[in-house]
C-alpha cells in the first residue's frame, strides 16, 4: 500500500510554492497536470518485466521504493534495530518546462531514513527533499544500476542511493550526520516477486480509477552496517521491499491507512492495508498472504480483521495512533497479537508542512503467547492535518 499520502503532501507543498495545482492527486486517474498533459492511470494489463520495472516510470504521477527491515547487532546478539529507507518520485508536470535552465524540472525527489533502537528507546528520522535535477537527485533509466538517489542533507557529504546489482540484490546507502544515523546495507531477495493484487493491480477504492501497480519482495536477506550516535555496527537480518506507481490512489473521502508487512515464524508472509475515512471508519481494505513456497493468495475485505488493542498520543504532533492489534485470517488459521517494539516511532517532517506518520518495527505473538514473527507497520492520516487540503 504505502505512502501516497506522503507523496500527496509533498505534491501539495511544492505546488503551493510554485503556484501550481497538483492535478490528479485525489481525482480521476487520468487527471491533467497544470499544463494540460495527462498522467497515465495504473494499467491492470501492465506487462511486467524485471529488472525494467524496478526503474522509474515517469508516465505516472507518483512512485516509490520502500524498504523496511529488522536487523541484529552482530556484536550484541539479541539487540534488534529497525530501519526504513524510502525514495519518492513526485511529478508536478508530465514534461519539464521548456526553459534554458539546469533547474527546470517536472517533479521532485524526496527520501526518508529512520532507525529505531527499541533497546535504547530511540527513533531517529532524517529526510531530504530536492528538485529532480542532475545536480541534486533523480532516478536511473532502465539499465542503469542506480534506481534512485539524492544529495545528502545539508551538512552531510555524499548522497543517498538505492542501487540494483547484476545478481538482483539491492544496495542502500544513506546518512545524516546531524542526526547521527547512517546505513550501508545490501538486501537480497530470498523469494520471487509478489504482485499485490491480480497482475499487480492494487485497488484502493470501490470506485474505478483509484489504484496503483504494486509489487513486493517480502523476504530479503540483509547485511551491512547501521550507524547510531556515530558508531557503526555490523548487522544482519531481514527486509521487506514495496514498490508502487500510479497517478490517482486515494479516493476523495479517504485520509490515510493502516499498513502491515508481517513475516510469520512459520514461513508465511502477510500484507494488510485498510484505508480510512476522516471519521476513522474503514473505506476499503485488502490483503495478500504468501506461503513459504512463494504461492500468493489475495484476500478480500471479509477474509481478515485487524482490531486495535490500544492507542499512543504523540507529544510532537498531538496525533493519536492505534498501537497494538489482534490480526486474524480465519481461513488460514492465523490469529496474531501485533505489538510495536517502540511506541514513539513517529516520523515528523521539517520540510513538508503537516507531514507526519508512524512507522516502526513490530513483534508478533500467537494465541499461546509464543513468538510468532516480526514485521513493520505504517500509519498515515492521523492527527489534525490528516490529509493535505488538495
Amino acid at each position: 500500500m504505502r505512502s501516497s499520502v506522503l507523496a500527496l503532501a509533498l505534491a501539495a507543498s511544492l505546488a503551493a510554492e510554485a503556484g501550481a495545482a497538483p492535478g490528479g492527486a485525489a481525482g480521476p486517474a487520468s487527471a491533467p497536470d497544470r499544463r494540460g498533459a495527462t498522467w497515465a492511470p495504473a494499467d491492470p494489463a501492465h506487462r511486467w518485466s524485471f529488472p525494467r520495472d524496478h526503474h522509474a516510470h515517469r508516465e505516472y504521477r507518483n512512485e516509490w521504493w520502500y524498504l523496511t527491515g529488522t536487523v541484529e547487532d552482530a556484536a550484541a546478539p539479541g539487540r534488534r534495530l529497525g530501519y526504513q529507507v524510502t525514495f519518492f518520485r513526485v511529478g508536478l508536470v508530465r514534461e519539464p518546462p521548456a526553459l534554458d535552465s539546469a533547474w527546470a524540472t517536472g517533479g521532485a525527489v524526496m527520501a526518508h531514513l529512520a532507525i529505531t533502537d527499541p533497546g535504547a528507546g530511540t527513533h531517529r528520522f532524517a529526510e531530504v527533499l530536492w528538485r529532480d535535477v542532475p545536480m541534486l537527485g533523480g532516478f536511473g533509466a532502465d539499465g542503469d544500476p542506480v534506481l534512485a538517489w539524492a544529495v545528502a542533507p545539508p551538512g552531510t557529504a555524499g548522497r543517498w542511493a538505492l542501487t540494483l546489482a547484476a545478481d538482483g540484490a539491492f544496495a542502500l546507502s544513506a546518512r545524516d550526520d546531524a542526526q547521527g544515523i547512517a546505513l550501508e546495507l545490501v538486501a537480497r531477495p530470498e523469494r520471487p516477486v509478489v504482485l499485490q493484487g491480480p497482475n499487480g493491480y492494487s485497488r484502493k477504492a470501490a470506485a474505478p480509477g483509484h489504484a496503483s501497480l504494486y509489487y513486493s519482495f517480502t523476504r530479503m536477506a540483509t547485511s551491512g552496517t547501521v550507524t547510531l550516535g556515530g558508531r557503526a555496527r555490523a548487522v544482519r537480518g531481514t527486509s521487506w521491499m514495496d514498490r508502487e506507481m500510479g497517478s490517482s490512489q486515494l479516493a476523495p473521502a479517504q485520509v490515510g491507512w493502516d499498513w502491515f508487512a508481517l513475516r510469520l515464524a512459520d514461513g508465511r508472509d502477510l500484507m494488510l492495508y485498510a484505508l480510512r475515512r476522516a471519521d476513522g471508519t474503514v473505506d476499503f481494505r485488502r490483503a495478500t498472504l504468501v506461503t513459504p513456497d512463494g504461492a500468493v493468495r489475495w484476500l478480500d475485505a471479509d477474509a481478515w480483521r485487524a482490531e486495535p488493542l490500544g492507542r499512543w498520543r504523540s507529544e510532537a504532533t498531538g496525533a493519536e495512533y492505534p498501537l497494538g492489534w489482534t490480526v486474524t485470517v480465519p481461513s488460514a488459521g492465523i490469529r496474531l497479537t501485533v505489538r510495536p517494539e517502540l511506541e514513539a516511532a513517529e516520523n515528523v517532517s521539517s520540510r513538508v508542512p503537516g507531514l507526519a506518520y508512524w512507522e516502526g518495527p513490530v513483534r508478533l505473538t500467537g494465541p499461546d503467547g509464543r513468538a510468532a514473527g516480526e514485521g513493520y507497520v505504517e500509519l498515515t492520516g492521523y492527527g489534525a492535518r490528516a490529509r493535505p487540503p488538495i
